[in-house]
């Protein structure tokens, strides 16, 4: 079973794309013709030039809106697809659920003319930034640990790439891990944690403790206290990177 037939059966409501970091994606991609999305699941973030979505999960292609590009059931390590089947390839927050990353990473190049486009965070920068799992949900960070792919190994499978900062809003609308990090009562809600699959794989059981202690904390104030600065940014790093690979 793929991942997302069990978890994914709310991204259609809860991971809306971001116009904000749609546009670093399309800038990213630049003025290429065609592209092949890689576990594309319910397609955010897919390009009007967008040609193929390929995704493990029937649960979320089931999810996609009418009118988007065609898709196909397949993992991203033996992608249906003649080499250099397109002028760019994307892979858009999947690469962590890849069973082998070397093996996915040598399909994007095979089948990529052009360009490559990925969507990840550096483990370390969002273990140490980000306040949930610092501070709530060490839990969290250590099943992060064991899937999370540090970026310079993604750099050197890519053959280089650029790393381009990707800064998440206050309300950004695309609700992954660090989306409501403004908002820390989002957190509460099951319904956006089923969203989340930092959230959702390690089992509630797991970051319950945790997050009593958060839903502690704001009922006394303690964390508007411990995090007044941050109510006063409008956008944060904590990790999320494009890599841009030129072919």
């Amino acid at each position: 079973m793929a991942t997302y037939d069990s978890i994914g059966a709310t991204y259609a409501r809860t991971r809306q794309p971001d116009p904000r970091i749609a546009a670093q994606i399309n800038a990213a991609l630049g003025d290429v013709t065609d592209v092949i999305n890689v576990g594309a699941g319910t397609g955010s973030y897919e390009p009007p030039q967008t040609a193929l979505a390929v995704e493990p999960s029937q649960v979320m292609i089931a999810q996609r809106p009418s009118g988007s590009a065609p898709a196909v059931q397949a993992v991203a390590e033996h992608l249906p697809l003649r080499d250099n089947a397109a002028d760019a390839v994307m892979a858009l927050l999947t690469v962590h659920h890849w069973a082998e990353l070397a093996a996915g990473i040598r399909e994007l190049r095979r089948v990529a003319r052009r360009r490559i486009v990925i969507l990840t965070w550096d483990q370390h920068i969002f273990r140490e930034r980000f306040w949930l799992v610092r501070d709530y949900l060490p839990e969290a960070a250590a099943f992060d640990d064991t899937r999370a792919t540090p970026t310079d190994q993604l750099v050197h499978l890519l053959g280089g790439a650029r790393q381009v900062p990707v800064r998440v809003p206050h309300d950004c609308v695309d609700g992954f891990a660090a989306a409501y990090w403004r908002r820390p009562g989002a957190y509460l809600d099951p319904k956006v944690r089923a969203g989340i699959s930092l959230l959702a794989q390690p089992g509630e059981d797991v970051i319950a403790p945790g997050l009593a202690r958060l839903a502690d904390d704001l009922a006394t104030g303690h964390w508007h206290a411990q995090h007044a600065n941050l109510l006063t940014l409008d956008t944060i790093d904590v990790g999320y990177r494009l890599l841009v690979a030129d072919r």
